[in-house]
């Protein structure tokens, strides 16, 4: 998840960005309930989940550790990593590939075709380098350890729409919102393709969770008394135009698991709103959302060298990673066109 590039908004212009939405009238949606009754889920074990998820963050946030373009070997190992874990679920994995700073990186996708609208795609994402000098467990080995694990789930499962699984290289700053960054690269090339991207749905950062009030923050004092002060929960957020997309993915996921979900609809200058890749998928006019654990408004040690593996909650996560499976199946249905 990028950061920097909003430093001076966590000042005083926090309060000011409350009051100019409410001034200016424009519909910030939050959302928050309880699941829905008619909940659908995995049978697999929660358990098998989180020792998965644990092993993927091990290597990546653990044995390879920081990895991006100023670390090439690293970032290689990156995605040799994904790539066989990929191919190990029995997919082909597309490489797309193109050059940075003389460095060749790239992205890699996979995808579950629909076997009725084969033409509508919905797309999962994360990104698999780190910031520099942090080896990057939460952000974002758990976005890509959550990816392969839903691609695991979903493999055997027979689909209506098309789902797609990428990850996506260069996320993090100075490249974000570049023309370096993967996830435009991607985007561009879906748009110039006509790729029908239905729905993007960003992993960034979705490993870490706490009980204890005060645990949780948020870029302006006026959603404080929205939302939880506790860590415990994932977040959908989305700018004004991907409401209905965040709006049924929200819900979805409420039928597929039980673990706490908030969500936030806002214009994408508020801070935080636009800090993935999402924002790629913005940007070639695709509906877009990140799925986070809020990053650095709950995670202490974001884009530091102590976000190493141990920090990550991976019983928490693995709860969230088989809801999300679950919404992922679920918004792949034809009925669910929103």
């Amino acid at each position: 998840m990028a950061f920097e590039r909003h430093r001076w908004l966590r000042t005083g212009g926090i309060l000011s960005t409350g009051i100019l939405l409410l001034i200016a009238g424009y519909p910030m949606m939050g959302m928050s309930g309880r699941p829905l009754k008619d909940k659908l889920s995995f049978t697999e074990d929660g358990g098998d989940i989180a020792v998965r998820l644990e092993k993927h963050v091990r290597v990546l946030g653990g044995e390879i550790g920081e990895r991006n373009l100023w670390r090439p070997g690293s970032l290689e190992a990156a995605a040799s990593y994904v790539e066989r874990e990929f191919h190990d679920l029995g997919f082909p994995v597309e490489a797309q590939e193109y050059v940075v700073e003389g460095e060749t990186v790239r992205n890699l996708e996979v995808e579950i075709e629909g076997v009725a609208e084969p033409g509508e795609i919905i797309l999962v994402g994360a990104h698999y380098d780190s910031a520099p000098a942090s080896p990057g467990a939460n952000d974002n080995a758990s976005g890509v350890a959550a990816l392969i694990e839903i691609a695991r789930l979903l493999a055997k499962k027979p689909l209506d729409r098309t789902v797609r699984f990428v990850a996506f290289v260069n996320e993090e700053p100075p490249l974000f919102m570049t023309d370096r960054m993967g996830s435009l690269q991607y985007a561009r090339r879906a748009r110039q393709r006509g790729d029908n991207i239905v729905g993007m749905l960003s992993l960034e950062t979705i490993g870490y969770y706490r009980r204890e009030k005060g645990t949780q923050s948020y870029p302006t004092l006026l959603l404080r008394p929205f939302y939880p002060s506790r860590g415990n929960f994932i977040a959908f957020v989305g700018n004004v135009s991907s409401r209905s997309l965040l709006r049924r993915c929200l819900a979805s996921f409420r039928r597929c698991s039980d673990f706490p979900s908030e969500g936030l609809s806002a214009p994408a200058w508020v801070t935080g709103v636009d800090w993935s890749d999402h924002w790629s998928f913005w940007q070639e006019g695709y509906p877009a959302i990140m799925v986070t654990d809020t990053a650095v408004f709950r995670y202490p040690w974001y884009h530091s060298s102590e976000d190493t593996p141990e920090k990550v909650n991976y019983p928490a996560m693995a709860r969230v990673t088989a809801g999300l499976a679950g919404m992922v199946a679920d918004m792949a249905r034809r009925f669910n066109a929103g």
